[in-house]
């Protein structure tokens, strides 16, 4: 959270992954004059991920803070991020739990992808078999 670069929104958030041996990837929003190009902190993660040759995930964590007040109820992924998420969710062959948070950590919601975004559409849909890409 406090790495994004959010000079339009002001808002940044913050994402960690956790991959099934248990380490940890880090990911923080990116925004882009041309805000079509911006990069959310939890896809960010996902792409870290995958550079360094993960995707096999249990979790994801997402925090955020406005430039000048803390959050005072938790920060949910956006519909981008949960389509991204539930696609890991099926090569993680797991149902990825969420854990969402205000700034504080006074308020902590947790959910799974399946829950946030009900009837998804993923590769298994369409007949891919991903398993050449667990790693």
């Amino acid at each position: 959270m406090l790495n994004a670069y959010s000079p339009y929104s002001k808002f940044c958030v913050g994402a960690a992954l956790r991959t099934l041996d248990g380490k940890i990837f880090t990911g923080a929003n990116v925004e882009n004059a041309a805000y079509g190009s911006t990069i959310c902190a939890e896809r960010m993660a996902l792409g870290n991920a995958n550079a360094n040759g993960h995707r096999m995930f249990t979790m994801i964590a997402i925090i955020a803070k406005g430039e000048n007040f803390d959050t005072t109820s938790i920060t949910a992924p956006c519909g981008s991020c949960r389509q991204m998420l539930y696609e890991a969710s099926q090569v993680s062959k797991r149902n990825l739990e969420i854990i969402m948070s205000t700034t504080k950590k006074d308020n902590i919601g947790i959910s799974s992808i399946g829950e946030l975004l009900p009837n998804a559409f993923g590769p298994d849909d369409l007949g891919i078999d991903v398993e050449k890409y667990r790693k």
